[in-house]
This record gives C-alpha cells, structure tokens and sequence, in this order.
C-alpha cells in the first residue's frame, strides 16, 4: 500500500507489555518494562506533544521525554535488582545441618519437577485469554470513548489494560508492580499527548509516583520474603 508506514513505537510498547501480561519469568519481564518506556518515550518524541528543546544524534528531543526515559530505567532496574536479591539463598551458614538437609531436598525436588513439567501450557491459558480481551477492548474502546486521537487512544487504552490485567492475573509481588507501573505509564501518556499545556508539576508526580512505586513493591517484597521465602502470592493463602 502506498504510504503506509511500520511505527515501530507502537509495535515495541505493545509487544512489550504483552510479554509483560503474557509470561512470568522476571528475566523477560524487567526488561520488557525498560522496553516499554523506551518505546513510549519514542513514541512522545515522533508525535512531538512537548516542543522538542534537545537535539541527541539529529533527533529532535524533549528533555521531558528523556527524563521519561531515565525514570523508566530507573523503575526498571528497581525490580530487576529486587527480583535478583530475592531470587537467591543468602545466609546459608547461619542454618543449622537439619535446616540445610531440608533446604537440599527442597531443591532436588524442584529440579526434578523442572526437569519432568518444563513447560505447562495450562500456567499460559489465563493469561492468553486476558491478552486477547486487551486487543478486542483496545481496538472497541477508543471507537466507544475517544479521548484524543484514534492513534494515542489505541496506544493508552492498550497500557492502561495490559496494566489492569496484569495486575488482575498476577502470581508475585514483582507482577503486580509491573502492571501498576504500566497504568501510571498510560496515564502520563494520555495526559501528555491531550493537555493544551503541558505543565512541569503533573509530569513530575507522575514520574515520582512512579519510582516511589518501584520502591514500594521493593520493600514488600522484601518483607514477604522475609516472612514467606518467597515472593509467591500463593504462599499467603498455605499459612
């Protein structure tokens, strides 16, 4: 077709809030964050909501834009550095020869149940469904309820859902962050691309809500890993 044209802005943001409702792995999922930031701010930056005041490699940038950017890979290496220090065993020598003999059979026992169930096609079913729900309510809503232009609605509405779906299906702590995280992104997006002026307070909240949450979801992972050795939603409904 002539004059059609790839954004590929758009193409990462959904892709990587995809991954981000679709699997469960943090390896995936963190970086999928950054990438999604990485791609509204690219997105923000093609639309030119905020007049460009910086140019980086001839490109016309907004320094609100580059600061969306760093608060996105700040937020982003919050988790990523929570899921690390919760994902290991710390203090091994502070266990006593019984506690480490349980720990061991613990351990033997998940490697056999990795090794015989590697992938469980049941554990993706809800998740899938929930994916596909997103796309039909991303394509209706901005139909039923515009805000702003039919490309920003169908980008917002995508994040605000992905987010809320995220959240809705989440199994840990981490989960549950991600999925806020992509709620206030859609938020900022949607204020950013329909005020008549974008004023400097909002954005700033905005972008302190956002690592103020990181933290947050940090520090309660922290103290349910202290209670539960895990970050498994699950683990509070066995006690």
């Amino acid at each position: 077709m002539p004059g059609f044209q790839i954004n590929w802005a758009i193409i990462g943001l959904t892709v990587s809030s995809g991954v981000i409702l679709l699997l469960r792995d943090w390896r995936i999922t963190t970086p999928a964050l950054f990438a999604n930031y990485l791609s509204v701010a690219w997105f923000l930056a093609q639309q030119q909501f905020i007049t460009p005041d910086l140019a980086i490699g001839g490109l016309a940038l907004s320094t609100t834009v580059v600061v969306k950017a760093i608060t996105g890979l700040a937020a982003s290496l919050i988790l990523g550095i929570t899921a690390i220090t919760f994902s290991r065993e710390y203090n091994l020598e502070d266990l006593d020869e019984f506690s480490l003999a349980e720990l061991r059979r613990a351990a033997r026992r998940a490697q056999r149940q990795r090794v015989s169930e590697p992938f469980r096609v049941s554990e993706y079913v809800v998740p899938f469904w929930a994916l596909v729900l997103v796309a039909i309510a991303g394509l209706a809503l901005p139909r039923l309820y515009p805000i702003g232009n039919q490309t920003v609605d169908v980008v917002w509405y995508w994040l605000g859902l992905t987010g809320l779906f995220t959240i809705v299906i989440a199994g840990d702590t981490l989960k549950i962050g991600l999925g806020l995280l992509l709620v206030v992104s859609s938020i900022d997006l949607v204020y950013t691309a329909i005020a008549d002026t974008v004023q400097v307070f909002p954005l700033a909240l905005l972008s302190l809500t956002t690592i103020v949450l990181s933290l947050a979801v940090a520090y309660l992972s922290g103290l349910m890993y202290g209670r539960l050795k895990t970050l498994d939603l699950g683990a509070l409904y066995k006690r």
